[in-house]
């Protein structure tokens, strides 16, 4: 089963590669985006066919490995 986990920084920590890219984006003339936030998109294939259990699987994954907790938050979607 497709299983996806977005990882994003909380509000408030500080995201240099995504100040870089706001600059990155200026310099290229696109002078309206006034906040980049970088996160990560991980694409599971799970070999589970209950959904429950697959996502009860991935949110344990992103907890021990996935994403850094105390800087950042995770969302599970199953497409």
């Amino acid at each position: 089963m497709k299983v996806v986990v977005a990882v994003k920084l909380k509000p408030g920590v500080l995201d240099p590669q995504g100040k870089a890219i706001g600059h990155a984006l200026e310099g290229l003339g696109y002078d309206g985006v006034t906040d980049v936030r970088v996160g990560k998109l991980i694409e599971l294939d799970i070999a589970e066919t209950d959904r429950e259990k697959a996502r009860s699987t991935a949110e344990a994954m992103a907890r021990r490995l996935l994403a850094n907790t105390v800087v950042e938050n995770f969302e599970i979607s199953l497409p």
